[in-house]
């Protein structure tokens, strides 16, 4: 036996030794751990601080920067004020159709017909009524998202700044939660309340803050908050599949090199990747979401209703209504501000500096 264990050896080296007494590893592993890393003396809780601080700063220095989480919320609020402004008239197509429901005698024949009659009723500016609603909530959704996504994921990756495909989705589907609770749901109600407005005989709102003060005083904070369940699922599921259909993509792109800089050209066409393989998942989820949050939201009893109500009435086509415009505007615009994001939080890295 080597010298190393001698003293832990009682078989005839040291008299009344018992090997019950004296086991030759008497300290548990985690012990034997924490001393080798050099944190034996921290608490537990302490000990997994510490290692966590170690694990990210390592990935700091060994491969792709940890993205502060105040980094990802002025770059995200920044990117998604960018976007919107871009993408709106598209939303607009596709929110007219969804609400043209079959039941009544359709007002319009397909995209092209529904910008034509928007322009000719309206102007030019009519493809950009209820903006103001998707603007003010498009900045702090874009900001919640990519916030929470950095916050739960930089624990998650390992030495090199590596995240896990797996870990990208349960992320995605936390920063999708988080920002349908915290600005989703309230906005796209007032959107699509707001469009749905409009378009009657008799509009009633003179504007977004106007329609809002009259929507809560008839219905209470309830009033921003319909379609909660649909908002939640579709906005989860959305971030969960283009976080990790972007990150999938992104680990292939970098195989083995995490340091491998992506140019804003492969970013965008990873962008558009996720963001129609989210449009042809959830579209169902949006359809249902936007007649929970119209101004005849009252004819359903909950989401579970107005899914049956959909499928009862206007059968499986239904579901998929404005798919063609909303692909195009969902490409565009996770393209846009995957884009913008990085780009905005490449120029931080410059004047902020955060380990």
């Amino acid at each position: 036996m080597s010298s190393l264990f001698k003293p832990f050896s009682c078989k005839g080296q040291r008299e009344g030794c018992d090997a019950a007494d004296h086991p030759p590893f008497h300290h548990p592993p985690s012990q034997l751990l924490a001393a080798a890393t050099g944190l034996g003396s921290l608490p537990l809780y302490q000990r997994s601080y510490a290692a966590r601080r170690r694990n990210l700063a390592a990935a700091a220095v060994g491969g792709r920067k940890i993205t502060h989480p105040g980094k990802a919320i002025l770059a995200g609020g920044l990117a998604g004020a960018i976007e919107i402004c871009i993408t709106f008239p598209t939303e607009y197509v596709k929110t007219q159709l969804q609400l043209d429901e079959r039941a009544n005698p359709p007002r319009y024949r397909g995209i092209g017909d529904c910008v034509k009659l928007t322009v000719q009723d309206h102007g030019l500016r009519g493809l950009y009524r209820g903006l103001s609603s998707l603007l003010y909530g498009s900045m702090p959704k874009s900001a919640v998202r990519f916030g929470t996504f950095e916050m739960l994921s930089n624990p998650m990756r390992d030495s090199t700044g590596r995240l896990d495909n797996t870990r990208s989705l349960v992320c995605g589907l936390g920063a999708g939660i988080a920002e349908a609770i915290l600005v989703v749901c309230p906005m796209e109600t007032l959107k699509v309340k707001l469009i749905h407005d409009q378009c009657s005989l008799r509009p009633r709102y003179r504007g977004f803050f106007h329609g809002v003060s009259e929507i809560i005083r008839e219905q209470g904070i309830r009033g921003i908050y319909q379609g909660l369940t649909a908002t939640v699922l579709k906005q989860g599921t959305n971030q969960a599949i283009r976080f990790y259909v972007m990150n999938s993509l992104r680990n292939w792109y970098k195989g083995d090199d995490p340091r491998k800089e992506m140019h804003p050209i492969v970013t965008a066409m990873f962008g558009a990747t996720a963001g129609a393989a989210s449009v042809f998942g959830n579209t169902p989820l949006d359809v249902v979401k936007t007649r929970m949050q119209g101004l005849e939201a009252h004819r359903y009893k909950n989401t579970f209703d107005c899914a049956f109500q959909i499928m009862k009435h206007e059968g499986p086509q239904a579901f998929y209504k404005g798919t063609v415009p909303r692909l195009g505007r969902v490409c565009l615009d996770v393209a846009i501000v995957f884009v913008i994001y990085e780009e905005v939080v490449k120029l931080l890295n410059n004047v902020w500096k955060t380990q």
